[in-house]
């Protein structure tokens, strides 16, 4: 392993932290590289995470011993989706990325025993970055003044379906004799 430092969010290091802790040793064969990564932490705020960082949920292109790039999403290891789109960091691999820089790599021994280098390309989306354009651009999730799109009422399951009416006097709905 490398002796690099890794910048993570206070999030990312929790999740790295639970993992070490872990009493059920889920993450034992990861273990050493957690340990290692909680070590040379930078941690920062998510919203002084410095762009090109790889986040959980961050877009990263990557390569591996000089191989062809691969482009993948660090996960938790409980997003559900098409196979080949994410790495879970409870993965050899997605743990090795979570924190690099653009540019930066790590050595690691894999399952075989043999050591591999995991260069981080670009990270092509991150999530943190993407908040801040947001603010910056004065957007929030919801817009001011924009209603959400879903309300959820409490009860509303036992309640008689009663027909709703579009015009303040009634239906809009002429009947069949409009027909």
């Amino acid at each position: 392993m490398s002796n690099d430092n890794f910048v993570l969010t206070t999030k990312d290091f929790t999740i790295l932290e639970a993992m070490r802790d872990n009493p059920l040793g889920r993450h034992a064969p990861l273990l050493p590289l957690i340990v290692h990564k909680i070590g040379r932490a930078i941690v920062v705020f998510r919203d002084d995470l410095p762009d090109g960082i790889a986040s959980i949920n961050s877009r990263v292109t990557f390569r591996v011993n000089g191989g062809g790039s691969d482009t993948r999403v660090l996960s938790t290891g409980q997003a559900t989706g098409p196979v080949g789109m994410f790495m879970p960091i409870t993965t050899k691999r997605g743990l090795a990325l979570l924190g690099l820089a653009e540019g930066q790599d790590i050595v690691l021994s894999n399952a075989d025993g043999f050591e591999e280098r995991i260069l981080l390309e670009k990270v092509e989306y991150q999530p943190e970055a993407s908040l801040r354009e947001r603010r910056a651009l004065g957007q929030s999730t919801v817009a001011k003044g924009q209603k959400p799109l879903l309300r959820i009422v409490s009860g509303a399951l036992g309640q008689a379906h009663r027909p709703i009416s579009v015009t303040p006097g009634g239906f809009d709905d002429p009947g069949p004799s409009a027909a």
